[in-house]
């Protein structure tokens, strides 16, 4: 794929617009569902494996996620009315989101966690007239906290995954996590392109060869072929409970600055110059819409990716029609039951170790976005980051602190994410702002350099 040699594009307003002839259309549109496959399908399985799915669920979910992100991708690059940014974006499963999820739903129930991403989709929506206010309110030190706890969060989820339940993992599944994590540092190492962008895929499919050859696992599909459309409501009728759904509510209005970075960063690739007071509401009503779509089918919030931008340096090509036909091909394979029926057969202790990679990552994706803020000794940085993060770590280390306390209680504090970023936000208007997200070119600017790729960080 990434031996396609195509003219640089010209840094226009016109690049973003140009169409491109189908011969040229598939191949690219394909590369950019390699870049991103391997999102929606570990995402599913960690999904899965936490709620011990059985796997005909499964695959119906992760048929359900890549129509999703397919629709969203659709609707990112060629916009309906103000929805969608019109720019070539990709939409994922938020990784971030799906921690909160998974979070809500073992401690509350899935009905639970499925009208969460309801009621913090309809507040994303509901926010955006305030968009300047609210996106102040995160600047890259409470970002920095929420992605580091969530990180940290999830390494423990995804453990479970390899060990089960209990928490003695049998040496079998243990060596075959580890070899799964192996395989996917090998391709990140030595792959180039949009092969090492597809490493944890392909430590995945490693995997599951090792699992089936040695007998460390089993691989099994669930039956079905042809196509057909993913169940909606798996998990019965939304249950609508704001206490609970504070975790994710909390995140909707963190993914403000996110996409605040994200279309910054996507307007410079492609030449148009950002005006992020217009296009950021844009974007993120079309994550607010997929997100309420989402969460009749039982996933979590979706978010729009930039992730996909290395692909466009690499070809030249920056059309959005480009990740429009990755959409289509998204929702071609949503629909085609034998290929989720075939990644649902999986073994746990693959999806785990892949997973152990992927929240990883997030971690140090925190800890990056934290260097971006003061933490110097002479500034209240480096307080307000030390006393957000024991507040988030506590509910780990001891989680029974929380344990006599009334419920709505122990739903906030006993959240490390949400009493670590409660803290955070406090903490930074009380003892001093940190440098925020400010509208016109210059902020834009900023913007751009301080929030990361989306991806499973947010």
């Amino acid at each position: 794929m990434t031996g396609i040699q195509v003219p640089p594009a010209t840094r226009s307003a016109e690049a973003v617009d140009a169409r491109v002839p189908l011969g040229r259309l598939v191949p690219l549109s394909v590369q950019h569902v390699l870049a991103m496959i391997a999102a929606p399908v570990s995402t599913v399985f960690l999904v899965a494996g936490t709620l011990r799915l059985p796997p005909g669920a499964t695959a119906s979910l992760l048929s359900a996620v890549l129509l999703l992100c397919g629709a969203g991708a659709l609707l990112q690059s060629l916009g309906v009315w103000r929805i969608g940014g019109r720019l070539p974006f990709v939409m994922l499963p938020g990784g971030a989101a799906t921690a909160l999820f998974l979070q809500i739903a073992q401690e509350h129930g899935a009905p639970t966690a499925a009208g969460s991403v309801l009621l913090a989709a309809a507040l994303l929506l509901a926010v955006l007239p305030l968009y300047a206010r609210v996106v102040r309110l995160f600047p890259p030190l409470v970002m920095g906290v929420t992605v580091l706890l969530i990180g940290i969060t999830m390494i423990r989820v995804a453990a479970r995954l390899v060990t089960g339940p209990e928490g003695r993992g049998e040496p079998r599944a243990v060596l075959l996590a580890a070899l799964t994590v192996a395989a996917t540092v090998a391709a990140y190492v030595f792959l180039r392109g949009v092969w090492r962008q597809t490493s944890v895929l392909i430590g995945m499919a490693a995997g599951t060869a090792v699992a089936v050859t040695t007998g460390l696992g089993a691989f099994a599909p669930a039956a079905g072929e042809g196509f057909a459309l993913p169940a909606l409501l798996p998990f019965g009728p939304p249950h609508f409970d704001l206490v609970a759904a504070l975790p994710l509510l909390v995140f909707s209005l963190t993914t403000l600055a996110e996409i605040t970075g994200q279309t910054v960063l996507n307007s410079e690739t492609v030449g148009r110059t950002p005006v992020p007071e217009r296009d950021v509401p844009r974007v993120a009503r079309a994550d607010a819409l997929v997100s309420l779509a989402g969460a009749l089918f039982g996933t979590s919030l979706m978010v729009t990716s930039a992730e996909n931008i290395g692909i466009g340096r690499l070809t030249g090509v920056r059309s959005r029609f480009v990740t429009a036909g990755a959409g289509a091909l998204l929702v071609a394979a949503g629909l085609a039951t034998p290929v989720s029926r075939a990644l649902a057969g999986i073994p746990e202790a693959v999806v785990g170790g892949s997973s152990l990679v992927v929240y990883a990552v997030i971690a140090v994706m925190g800890v990056e976005m934290l260097r971006r803020a003061d933490l110097s000794g002479t500034g209240t940085g480096n307080l307000t980051a030390a006393l957000a993060l024991t507040m988030g770590l506590l509910p780990l280390l001891v989680p029974e602190l929380y344990a006599g306390f009334p419920g709505w209680a122990r739903t906030i504090l006993g959240s490390g994410v949400v009493a670590g970023t409660l803290t955070a936000v406090l903490l930074t208007a009380l003892l001093g702002r940190e440098r925020g997200y400010r509208g016109g070119r210059e902020g834009s600017r900023r913007a751009g350099e301080e929030v990361p790729r989306r991806g499973q960080g947010g």
